[in-house]
């Protein structure tokens, strides 16, 4: 098989794996794109939004498609950092420890209200997202393959919740916002769930081992140096950025072309352009900066600050 062929059967897989989340997330390909871009890169994905849009349906439906394993974890600030990875018990038969596997060990792991859970079960999550392993009682579990952690959070609500701590943000590859339906989509929604949510009779396109065959083949997408220096500066640009008080990490400029490459796959393409970085910066970024409080208390958008560097940082042409 020529590489022509190989990047044709990746796009035509990805392009599957989108059109059949789509069948049960109305008129948002642009955020279902993004999952699975998040997903193709080896990624997390951080739902920023208010309730009843869709966003568990969508955490499903990736996992249906894939024919994954799913779990769904509710956060609530009495959950315990073992109902996330597991545990050990007493096995009186065996009379010794028993490691019994907690949601996390699920491929597509949704932790609903990521949020309102404390920061020592908050922390339970940051082996798992950047090492794809637990380790409990001083023995390490490795988890599936492929794994994404979906988190949400209302960004509405602040009584009884706890804000994620930078590493926990820098953990996650993209973060977005489904947002409301307009009234003819919603329309849609409600004739399509009737009789019966169409999420029950949604059918994989994909086998878990299919992706991870994807996620390993999207990283020989080529990605120029002159791409990699333009992913770069865009980040460090953010370090210094008068409204900015703690910019993106190394890992936001690795991750963003991660993503890049993914998205170049999904377009049929075996490169990346400028242009997929450039759409995805809005994704990769914003989530992961520390503005600063103005003279007047209000802090600057975050997504403002990113597509103001888009505007600034220029592509270096190749030499």
């Amino acid at each position: 098989m020529t590489p022509t062929d190989d990047g044709a059967a990746r796009a035509s897989a990805l392009r599957a794996l989108v059109d059949n989340v789509e069948r049960v997330v109305t008129g948002k390909r642009a955020v279902v794109e993004l999952a699975v871009v998040t997903l193709a890169a080896g990624g997390h994905l951080l739902l920023e939004d208010v309730p009843g849009v869709g966003k568990t349906v969508l955490a499903r439906a990736l996992a249906r498609s894939i024919d994954g394993g799913f779990a769904r974890v509710q956060g609530a600030p009495d959950l315990l950092p073992a109902d996330i990875t597991g545990s050990s018990v007493w096995d009186q038969r065996l009379e010794a420890f028993r490691f019994v596997p907690g949601p996390v060990f699920a491929n597509v792991l949704l932790v609903d209200e990521l949020n309102r859970t404390t920061p020592r079960s908050q922390a339970a999550l940051l082996e798992a997202m950047e090492e794809g392993q637990v380790s409990v009682d001083g023995t390490t579990h490795v988890l599936p393959h492929p794994h994404v952690v979906i988190a949400t959070q209302n960004p509405l609500e602040h009584v009884g919740t706890f804000p994620l701590p930078e590493s926990q943000l820098d953990r996650f590859t993209a973060a977005a916002s489904l947002g409301y339906p307009d009234a003819s989509q919603e329309a849609a929604i409600v004739r399509a769930q009737v009789r019966r949510h169409p999420l029950h009779d949604l059918t994989p396109v994909l086998t878990t081992s299919q992706v991870a065959e994807l996620q390993r083949s999207v990283r020989e997408v080529h990605v120029a140096d002159e791409l990699v220096d333009y992913a770069v500066r865009l980040t460090t640009a953010t370090r210094t950025h008068p409204d900015v008080e703690l910019g993106a990490s190394p890992r936001a400029s690795v991750q963003l072309v991660h993503a890049a490459q993914a998205l170049a796959a999904l377009r049929g393409r075996g490169f990346v352009l400028p242009d997929d970085v450039k759409e995805l910066a809005g994704s990769v970024l914003p989530h992961r900066l520390v503005v600063r409080r103005g003279l007047g208390g209000d802090r600057p958008d975050p997504r403002g600050v990113v597509a103001g560097l888009l505007q600034q940082v220029a592509v270096e042409a190749p030499v």
